[in-house]
C-alpha cells in the first residue's frame, strides 16, 4: 500500500479570533525572529494590530543567508 502525500505545504491562517475586536478578522503575519531552526512570525489582527497567534515554521535558509558557512 502507497503512503498518501498531504496535498498541502503550509497553512496560513487569513483569519483569526480577535479578543480586543471580540470576532473573527483579518491578520497579517509579521517576521518576528530568525532561528537555527526556522522563523517564528506573530500573527496581528488587521483591525487593532492586536496579537492574535504565532507560527514557527523550519525553513532555515534566511538563517543560513545571515551567517555564511554555516
Amino acid at each position: 500500500m502507497r503512503a498518501e502525500q498531504p496535498h498541502y505545504e503550509t497553512f496560513e491562517a487569513a483569519e483569526l479570533y480577535c479578543p480586543r475586536c471580540k470576532q473573527a478578522r483579518p491578520v497579517r503575519k509579521h517576521l518576528l525572529l530568525i532561528l537555527p531552526t526556522g522563523n517564528k512570525y506573530d500573527y496581528r489582527c488587521a483591525v487593532c494590530a492586536t496579537s492574535v497567534g504565532s507560527k514557527l515554521d523550519s525553513d532555515t535558509r534566511d538563517f543560513s543567508l545571515l551567517l555564511p558557512g554555516t
